[in-house]
């Protein structure tokens, strides 16, 4: 509002009424291992500083603008935030090389993601929605466009200093949930994982034991 900054914990208690996803603060970038994991509990970490006032336009690294005006609006969206939770599932037991290709799908969709609606094409990605250039370069004719599937995408890597070259467009949110689902069914792990909305935790399908490595095991 004009008198009120919202803070991080506002807009955490808002979230959690909205979709069961909470805002935690960081100071800095996290692993992709970590990060995704977060998101399997229904946990977004966010960045707490500000880019600097020469780019406002864009910046490489995610700072609270990209954080507040681009990833939080969207996980207030109930179809949103059940696909971002999918990235998530799939990322606890994943090998390192599936961890790359997760972090290359979350890119593709959650950061930079486009989507159909109403016959228009139209941006959903939190690095779109919060930067103003890169969301006017998106929908013109420079980019490249593909159909969102997370088995090309996690094959995919990408720039992180400039405008993407390549984006994938999603023909609805089910249905990008659908296709992430489908991929994450795809991927070999030691168990099976479940969200357990009552307990805020995560239920397995089977019993596994912790290595000293941190590796869990049958």
């Amino acid at each position: 509002s004009r008198d009120n900054i919202p803070q991080l914990q506002d807009i955490s208690e808002y979230l959690s009424g909205k979709t069961g996803f909470v805002v935690r603060p960081v100071s800095g970038l996290l692993s992709s291992r970590d990060f995704l994991n977060g998101l399997a509990f229904k946990v977004f970490f966010s960045t707490q500083y500000i880019r600097h006032h020469s780019k406002p336009l864009y910046t490489p690294e995610p700072d609270v603008c990209h954080e507040v005006l681009g990833h939080v609006p969207m996980f207030a969206n109930p179809e949103f935030a059940a696909f971002s939770q999918e990235i998530g599932l799939a990322s606890i037991g994943a090998t390192d090389e599936q961890i790359l290709e997760l972090a290359r799908v979350y890119w593709f969709s959650v950061e930079f993601g486009l989507c159909m609606e109403g016959g228009e094409r139209k941006a959903y990605g939190a690095g779109l929605l919060s930067s103003f250039g890169e969301l006017e370069y998106s929908m013109g004719e420079e980019p490249s466009l593909r159909e969102f599937d997370p088995f090309d995408a996690g094959k995919m890597d990408y720039p992180i200093t400039t405008y993407q070259p390549l984006y994938y467009v999603a023909n609805s949110f089910q249905d990008a949930q659908e296709r992430m689902r489908a991929y994450a069914q795809s991927l070999k792990r030691p168990f099976g994982v479940r969200y357990n909305s009552i307990t805020s935790s995560l239920d397995i399908d089977r019993d596994i034991t912790v290595q000293d490595e941190g590796i869990p095991s049958k």
